[in-house]
């Protein structure tokens, strides 16, 4: 299996599989003497973890990172930084009456039809579980990026329920189960997300995710953009089916006057009006917020009974066993805050590479 690797200067691996002995990443090109270590990992990885509430999959596992490599005395090297998380909590048991049978919605026939041969455990390498090294190699990321970058997310959507912008507040996102900015939405989410667990069944989510203190200069003309390498990055997310950045799909119902971002001198620069654009404008960043969201289906495995076909081809009637996440959405946006890290570290170390790093500032001569 190729293609498990993304980045051009910053450079990220991911290796393993749901319920093989461990999951993890390789880190490439980070710069030296950055201070980092396993607890500042840990802090990133424990906001994704499993078992957290009743509203996830309750197998528990501690996704405790050890680095192997690239780090010594508390400094990365500028080699590579391998970390690895074991798998303590796996049962494979679940999965045995399926080896031979495709499941709805999985990637379960694609990669038979692509390898000849799958692992049926957990879903094997298709498993969100292999998130879990996105997460490790976002902290990386995020040292690369320094304090000046903040990076959050927030779940905005739960089926067909949606925060209302007006209550938005970041500050509670980390104080509910489900990273949710708006404190009157939540108990809505949780009586519907207790009416879809009993039912075992599963409901879609909307991610959203905001980088704050991007400069401008951010990313490459045509076919380097920023938003595109960030919107195949998000997609790359197991479970996601759609990204927009900025005003995205919205952008289509408006007029011109209404989407372009209007601008006024401001003492530092220039300051924008509005940000349908999500803070990038022809693939470079804009110094406004990088705003994108991204979708997630219903999570495949339901308790439901569906159809579906097995290896000899016979057709036969499926039911999923096992722990499964009723939304997937609940554990997406430390995901979605690693892969917009990496993606930025990235762009960062390009630019600085191609430029020096500064930016050409406006009513002044040179670079500031």
């Amino acid at each position: 299996m190729s293609h498990n690797t993304f980045g051009h200067l910053f450079r990220v691996t991911t290796w393993g599989e749901s319920h093989g002995p461990a999951l993890g990443c390789v880190v490439d090109g980070c710069p030296p003497g950055l201070a980092i270590d396993e607890a500042f990992v840990q802090r990133w990885l424990d906001l994704r973890k499993p078992g957290g509430n009743r509203f996830v999959t309750q197998r528990r596992e501690p996704d405790a990172a050890r680095i192997l490599s690239g780090v010594y005395e508390g400094l990365t090297t500028g080699t590579p930084i391998s970390m690895m998380i074991e798998n303590v909590d796996q049962r494979s048991k679940d999965y045995g009456e399926i080896a031979r049978q495709f499941r709805p919605g999985h990637a379960d026939y694609a990669y038979h039809a692509k390898y000849g041969v799958r692992d049926p455990r957990g879903g094997g390498r298709s498993s969100a579980r292999e998130t879990a090294a996105r997460v490790a190699a976002g902290a990386v990321a995020r040292k690369v990026l320094g304090e000046a970058v903040t990076i959050r997310a927030a779940l905005v959507q739960v089926g067909p329920h949606k925060i209302d912008r007006a209550n938005w507040d970041w500050d509670i996102t980390l104080d509910n189960p489900f990273w949710a900015p708006d404190a009157k939405i939540i108990p809505v989410w949780e009586a519907y997300l207790d009416e879809v667990r009993k039912a075992g069944s599963s409901t879609g989510a909307v991610v959203e995710v905001v980088a704050e203190g991007v400069p401008a200069g951010w990313g490459a003309p045509i076919y380097g953009k920023l938003d595109a390498e960030l919107a195949a990055a998000l997609m790359s997310i197991n479970a996601v089916k759609g990204v927009e950045i900025g005003a995205g799909f919205e952008a289509a119902c408006l007029s011109g006057e209404e989407n372009a971002d209007e601008m006024r001198m401001g003492k530092d620069g220039p300051v924008f009006l509005s940000n349908k654009a999500g803070g990038v404008l022809g693939g470079i960043s804009t110094g406004q917020p990088v705003v994108a969201r991204m979708a997630l289906k219903p999570t495949s495995s339901i308790l439901s009974t569906r159809r579906a076909i097995d290896l000899e081809g016979n057709e036969i009637e499926l039911r999923t066993v096992g722990r499964h996440d009723p939304c997937v959405g609940l554990r997406a946006a430390p995901v979605a805050e690693a892969m917009m890290a990496c993606v930025l570290a990235d762009a960062f170390l390009r630019h600085r590479g191609q430029t020096g790093g500064g930016a050409f500032g406006i009513g002044v001569e040179g670079r500031r």
